[in-house]
């Protein structure tokens, strides 16, 4: 497996990583045997979260006998100090760690205050100290944000969302973390499973030396997929090109990118999925979507009170009452 080096922690983290936030998803059987298949595959680099239930458990269970040979990174939700050094101690004993390699602060709405005493970054500050830590961390869906924490110079890695669908805007994230020498963890690789061609999106990044896309992985055979794509990358060349043009075609303008912070909904309605209906039809097997099950689900989008909840979380300001109703009519339209 080829490594890369993330930024100032200098790190060599291997250029296909494993996301573990679908693994949560599997039981531990299965978790086992793709976390350690990834590991003698040669992938070194393993990012959970506090928040992603027991994905730290899986990746202790099955890895914590090789843990000097791996570079763990997982991500905190709290927002002041003694939070994150809670959240920290809990990782810890889930991952049977003695140490964190990078710990994220995870997708908070403003960053904090680096001269509060009691803020979210004190905490990091205080884990460094008391050698739980390595390097400090943060993720973000708002580019605004994004590019605060970069500025600052007060986190050592990044985690941010792109993919061949990101604007040139976006997409220059990885120019300046270059310039701030701040390690990039790349996230939604796969824009939330709306690009269905992994040679393409993997492709894409061929051209980022820098950049480190995690994989979300929850079966065997994606994980073999992307180990063979390692094993021989694939050109960037112009027939990847024209899946990407396609597929940026498709899906330009704002759609929904699967990431969920607007949950939970006061009508238990499934916006993350719901709220982008129409394209998964059209890019994966429509059955599944079609079935009562989801035909219930999405109908539950009728009960919509438009409290705003869900407007108010979305990280890319969304108009998700409008956009339920318009994905609605549309599956209406496929029944």
């Amino acid at each position: 497996m080829r490594t890369v080096r993330l930024g100032r922690t200098n790190l060599q983290v291997t250029k296909t990583a494993f996301g573990a936030l679908p693994i949560q998803r599997v039981d531990i059987a299965a978790s086992d045997k793709i976390l350690k298949r990834a590991f003698e595959a040669g992938i070194n680099f393993f990012d959970t979260a506090r928040g992603y239930t027991d994905s730290e458990d899986k990746i202790g269970h099955a890895l914590s006998g090789v843990r000097k040979d791996i570079i763990i990174a997982t991500k905190s939700p709290s927002r002041d100090k003694q939070g994150v050094l809670a959240d920290i101690d809990t990782s810890l004993a889930k991952l049977k760690t003695d140490w964190i390699d990078v710990l994220q602060l995870h997708n908070p709405a403003h960053l904090p205050d680096p001269e509060d005493p009691d803020s979210a970054y004190a905490g990091l500050v205080e884990a460094k100290k008391q050698g739980k830590i390595r390097f400090a961390g943060i993720t973000c869906h708002k580019l605004t944000n994004a590019l605060q924490a970069v500025k600052s110079g007060l986190y050592d890695t990044l985690q941010f969302p792109l993919s061949y669908l990101s604007s040139d805007e976006e997409l220059d994230i990885i120019r300046l973390c270059g310039q701030y020498d701040m390690g990039l963890i790349v996230m939604k690789a796969l824009s939330g499973g709306l690009i269905t061609d992994a040679a393409a999106a993997f492709g894409f990044f061929e051209q980022y030396s820098s950049a480190v896309p995690i994989w979300g992985i929850q079966r065997l055979s994606e994980l073999e997929e992307f180990i063979a794509l390692e094993a021989s990358p694939p050109p960037l060349d112009s027939k990847l090109q024209e899946t990407i043009c396609k597929d940026r075609e498709q899906l330009k303008g704002s759609f929904c990118r699967g990431c969920g912070y607007c949950l939970p909904c006061p009508q238990d309605i499934a916006i993350s999925m719901s709220a982008r209906m129409s394209l998964l039809i059209k890019r994966a097997p429509s059955a599944q979507f079609l079935a009562p099950d989801w035909q219930e689900k999405m109908k539950r989008i009728e009960t919509c009170t438009e409290c705003g909840q869900c407007k108010k979380r979305c990280p890319y300001d969304l108009d998700i009452p409008e956009l339920l109703k318009a994905e609605l009519k549309k599956y209406q339209s496929l029944l």
